[in-house]
Parts: C-alpha cells; structure tokens; sequence
C-alpha cells in the first residue's frame, strides 16, 4: 500500500517579479521622472506642514490675537485639516482608481499650493478679529481635503512605478521628499528669525514661507502634468468591472477590513512620531520647555539632515532583508526609548538634548524609509489608492495630526512635560501590533487582483527565492518546501 501526501490546492500562476536590471533605457527614466514628480509634491506639501509648525507662535499673535490660549487655537488650526483628510481620502482616493493616479494628484499640488499661499495674505486678528481664524480654519480645511489624497496617491503611484526588486529604494525618495520640505520649512523659519528678529517676524515677515509656497508649487504642477500612470494601473483598470468611485469605496470597506486595520495600526504609529517630532516638537521645546526659538529650530535641523543623509540607503536595505524587520525594531524603539529620550530634553544640557532629539529621529527614518513600498503593498491594485487614503486618513485624523494639540492640553491639565514619551509609548505599542500581521512585499510584485505577499506559496512552488519571511497561514510548506501533491505521476511517497 502507498502512502500519499495530504492533498493541496493547485498553485496559481503569480505575476512576474520586475527587476530593475530588465528595464530598457526609457524605462528606467520613466521611473526616475515618475519618482521625481512624486517627490516634488510630496516635498511642497510637507513643506506647508512644516512651516504652519515652526511658525506657530507667530501665527498665535497674528492670528489668534495672542490671547491666553492662543497657542491652543493655533494647534487646533493645524489639526482642523485632518478632521477633513478622511473626507478627502474617502472621495479622492476611489477616484484616483477610477480615473487615474496621475490626473488625482496633479489637482491635490495646485489646492495644496493655492491655499497655503492664501494663508500668506491673510488679515491680522487685529485687522479684522475673528474673521482671521475662521479664514486659516477654511483654508486648512481645503488644504486637509485635498491632502487626504496628496500622500496616498504620491506613495501609490512611485510603488507602483518602480520595480519590485528596489521598491524600496525608490520609496525613501518620496520621504526624502518629505524631509527636504521640513528642512526647507525649518531653515527658512530659522533663517529669517535669525536675519530679521522677532520685531521684524512681527511686522510681516512671517508671511514670506507661506507665499513661496505658490511658485514652489507651479514647479511640482509642471512636473506632475508631464506624468503617466503605471502599466501596473492601466491593466488592472482594464479588468476592473467596477462602474463608479462609489463601488470600490464600498469594495474596500467590505472586502479589505483587516487591511484597512492593518493600514489604521502602522499609521498612527508613524504620524504620532512624525507630527509629534518634525511640527510639534519646535512649540514643546520652547513653551514647555522654555529653550530658545533659534536653537530648537537649529537642533531639529542638524537631526532632519541627517536623516535625509540615510534615508534612501535605509530603503535600498529593506530591499535586501525586508521591510518587518526594519519595522519591528523602530516600533519596538518607539515603545522602549520614548520616555526616556524626552527625559534627556529636559536636562538642559545640549549634548543630551541633541541625543534625545536623535533617538527619535533615528527610529523615525526607520519608519519613513518603509512606508512609501510598504502601505501601497496592503491592497491589491483595482483597490489600493482607496484603501491607503482612507485608511491612512481616518487613522492620523484620529491620534497622528491632532498630537500636538492633545500633548499640549495634557501638558496644561497634568503639569508634567512627560506627556509625548507617554503618548509615543502608547504609538509604538499599536504599531507594533499592526506590523506583526503584515506580510513581508520586499521583492514581491505589486500587479494582479490579491494583497501582495499572499502569493508567497504559489512563488515557492515555481522556484522562486523569496526575500525575508515566507506567508504560509495554511502550513503548506515543509522545510521552506512544498510537498508533492497527491495523485500526480511520480509524486507519491515513498512506501
């Protein structure tokens, strides 16, 4: 008698693995254009961000009239604009499926640069009073609605621009992207509080970052308009039945729920750290702990510098080991170090204080490296752009974009300035739980109808090396092998 193994589905056929040494001369400058024109934007709009951030006890006295909570409303106009990102995500997200990534994005940068602009000419609360908080609040709303899109559909369109096999690398150009406008933000601000003074911010100097914002901006819209969607969209969008944005908004909440978790978890994660680090970190320093605006912005400069120095060979090296373990260990570090690196904040000695802003910047870079190659890889194709914005919308409105306000009532109501390494330990802790369920995507394709790594099986079967831990939920594999299956000639076992 023969002893057969346990029967096992028949393997699909997966999509083939791009590798950038297969691309032809045109095709490696289509990515290099596609990744540039993503970048661009994704730099203008942080840029916004930053500046709103470095500008925000400014903009307490001329907006907000410098009252007792004037710093308070400031911090709610900076996070007014994420109340509406999911709003924005939920419409242009689905559209960008439908329509296009390209055509989605090149009307997310013109919103973004017309209204940051707009917040340059705006009156003084001593002008008009009240009337120039609800203008910022109007203009922030429009730029939130229109970066509910921006992010995800910058992150979506390089992933799916740029071959599997250095995703990764190409990835950390959009958050270089990222840190160039914080640092652009950063160096302006400071710049100008060193050459002018505070007298000279008060007159009207304060206004300059927001209005470079519209010839910055005309430069991403030019790039933009010359961009092409993917062959990775364009095939999925032939085979896509769905008739309406509406139906694959409700295709991604009814099929993808845990994917839209998994997205929720890791996000809140990486906006905590980045909002509370890279824009609230410039008001903490100087209201709470009482450090100079010059030096704070100084110190938080030389950080982002070097991150941008490590950025792009952090992601070319997730492509080598993958993209969990470089995760795990910043999710871990934000869990483990945050209390303490707000500890050495407060000792007042600069040597410290710089080793406390290090910390967080080298897990922070840890985090950015990933997440442009990793968030687009947690949805299949005809769904991705919809489930990363609203997903990554609905997530940072709730705890990322509002964690500077939080921190800063809860420094107000506790007294103690512990508050963020508290409410970063609580972050890392929900990241953490995310990442453990991700698939490893370094080196996996991106195209067909399935979450990206769930054909990990299927892959080992046809021969393929596949980088980094193996997604196996049904234990079909025996020593990182498939066993024959049963039935088929010559492939019984052995009596």
């Amino acid at each position: 008698m023969t002893e057969q193994t346990a029967p096992r589905r028949h393997p699909r056929e997966p999509a083939p693995i791009t590798r950038e040494l297969d691309l032809s001369p045109v095709q490696r400058k289509t990515v290099k254009k596609s990744v540039m024109g993503a970048m661009a934007g994704n730099a203008i709009e942080w840029f916004d961000y930053g500046i709103y951030g470095y500008l925000a006890v400014h903009l307490s006295q001329q907006i907000f009239g410098g009252s007792e909570d004037a710093i308070l409303w400031t911090l709610f106009g900076f996070a007014v604009s994420f109340l509406i990102r999911p709003i924005g995500g939920a419409v242009l997200g689905p559209l960008g499926d439908r329509i296009g990534r390209q055509k989605v994005l090149v009307f997310t940068i013109l919103m973004i640069s017309v209204a940051t602009a707009a917040i340059g000419v705006l009156p003084t609360y001593d002008m008009v009073g009240w009337l120039a908080p609800i203008l910022l609040f109007t203009l922030r709303i429009i730029q939130g609605f229109s970066a509910g899109g921006e992010y995800a559909g910058a992150a979506v369109y390089m992933a799916e621009h740029a071959p599997d096999d250095r995703r990764g690398f190409w990835g950390s150009f959009l958050e270089f992207g990222t840190l160039l406008g914080f640092s652009m933000a950063a160096i302006l601000v400071t710049g100008l509080e060193l050459v002018v003074g505070p007298e000279g911010m008060a007159e009207g100097w304060w206004r300059l970052p927001f209005l470079l914002t519209l010839p910055l901006g005309i430069v991403a819209l030019l790039m933009r308009s010359r961009l092409h969607d993917s062959e990775t969209f364009i095939e999925a969008k032939e085979q896509d039945t769905r008739s309406s944005a509406w139906e694959t908004l409700r295709d991604v909440v009814v099929k993808q729920p845990k994917q839209l978790l998994k997205i929720m978890g890791i996000t809140i994660l990486i906006n905590t750290a980045f909002y509370l680090v890279l824009t609230y970190m410039p008001t903490f320093l100087t209201t709470s702990l009482d450090m100079g605006a010059t030096q704070a912005g100084l110190m938080l400069v030389a950080v982002q510098l070097v991150m941008m120095a490590v950025i792009i060979p952090m992601g070319a090296l997730t492509d080598r080991i993958g993209r969990r373990p470089v995760l795990l260990i910043a999710a871990v570090g934000f869990t483990l170090f945050s209390i303490p690196a707000i500890m050495l904040l407060q000792t007042g000695n600069v040597v410290l204080q710089v080793l406390g802003l290090a910390i967080f910047g080298l897990f922070l870079v840890m985090l950015l490296c990933n997440i442009s190659a990793t968030l687009p890889a947690l949805f299949p194709t005809t769904v991705r752009y919809a489930g990363f914005a609203l997903g990554y919308n609905v997530a940072t409105s709730l705890l990322g974009g509002p964690a500077g306000l939080i921190n800063e009532w809860l420094i107000g109501e506790t007294g103690s300035t512990l508050v963020p390494g508290f409410y970063m330990t609580v972050a890392g802790i929900i990241g953490l739980l995310a990442i453990l369920t991700f698939n490893e995507t370094a080196g996996r394709s991106l195209r067909g109808d399935i979450v990206p790594g769930d054909d990990d099986v299927d892959r080992i079967a046809i021969g393929e090396d596949l980088i980094g831990k193996v997604n196996d939920p049904e234990h079909e594999l025996v020593d990182g092998k498939l066993p024959p299956r049963s039935g088929a000639a010559g492939e019984r076992g052995t009596p």
